[in-house]
């Protein structure tokens, strides 16, 4: 009986632990506060709304995607991912141009709010109360370079993880290796049972 125990896991690995991610955490968040921007700087019938609130929820949604998909497909968890990074920078260059068009400034990296908002940053189980005073705060430029701080932070982190997930699966390969794998090692485990071993 004991045997068996080891292989437990089967060739699926454990997946789906999409609240765990730090990614997810801050995209929920960026979500959140897209919403609280959308209708409070932009008049009720303007676009932007939806195309900025669209691209919010899919970097949110393809980042839970990605995390359901990588116990089967590591292409399909990498493609995702990129989806969720490609969309989070669209927001980030729509705010980038509210600011522009309304001659406000975007920070820098030596703006001195900018070393407040990594401190905050660094506070673990983040949720839209850590960021709230600066997504409502009534300076909407302040509110606007906060989202971008986020949103740079986990695009930054989703680059990390696409590159990771890129050599894990030039490592360890796909789905159909893991199943090739675990079928020649029960064949092996037949055998020498068979034998003895």
């Amino acid at each position: 009986m004991e045997a068996e125990d080891n292989n437990n896991e089967g060739f699926i690995p454990k997946h789906g632990g999409y609240r765990n991610l730090i990614t997810y955490q801050k995209s929920e968040i960026i979500y959140d506060g897209t919403i609280y921007f959308t209708k409070r700087f932009f008049t009720r019938y303007d676009r932007t709304i939806d195309q900025m609130v669209q691209a919010a929820r899919s970097g949110k949604q393809n980042i839970v995607e990605a995390s359901m998909a990588s116990g089967t497909s590591k292409e399909m968890e990498i493609k995702l991912t990129n989806v969720a990074r490609a969309s989070l920078e669209e927001l980030r260059i729509d705010y980038e141009d509210y600011l522009r068009s309304n001659k406000q400034e975007i920070w820098d990296k030596e703006h001195k709010y900018v070393a407040r908002l990594r401190e905050l940053n660094k506070i673990p189980n983040p949720n839209y109360e850590t960021f709230k005073k600066g997504i409502e705060n009534e300076n909407p430029e302040i509110c606007a370079n906060v989202m971008i701080g986020l949103i740079r932070l986990v695009s930054y982190l989703l680059n990390k993880q696409i590159k990771s997930l890129e050599q894990s699966f030039l490592k360890e390969g796909g789905l159909r290796e893991r199943m090739t794998k675990a079928r020649i090692e029960l064949r092996n485990k037949d055998k020498n049972d068979k034998l003895g071993h």
